[in-house]
């Protein structure tokens, strides 16, 4: 599973949810049908073959920020617990501090493509 699918598990289930380091990293998450939509539309457009899109979202959150928001939207009791990479990780482990795609691309092809909708409310 991925990261929200296990905050949502572990909030539901008033576990604790599970953050890996100290929380600071951040993504980018997508609604799936924001990703269907654009998939759509650029099958729909033959000069898309065989280039390659960045999909999703510029909405940057912080890990720590998302399990806060998911433990709010479930009414969880959840405690939100840090776990040291070197606890959940093989030696050696390295993660990405900050992943943001450019969107650029496909707001090229896709004349009008905005950005997507909020996934999840404040």
């Amino acid at each position: 599973m991925g990261t929200v699918p296990n905050f949502i598990s572990q909030a539901l289930a008033d576990e604790p949810i599970a953050v890996f380091g100290d929380g600071s990293q951040s993504r980018c998450f997508g609604w799936v049908g924001d990703v269907v939509n654009a998939l759509i539309a650029l099958t729909e457009h033959p000069e898309a073959v065989g280039k390659v899109f960045n999909i999703g979202s510029e909405e940057e959150v912080t890990i720590l920020e998302l399990a806060k928001r998911i433990q709010r939207i479930a009414g969880s009791q959840s405690s939100i617990c840090r776990i040291p990479y070197n606890q959940a990780y093989e030696c050696g482990f390295e993660d990405i501090h900050r992943r943001v795609p450019s969107l650029d691309g496909i707001r090229q092809q896709l004349i009008g493509y905005k950005r997507p909708r909020r996934w999840i409310k404040c």
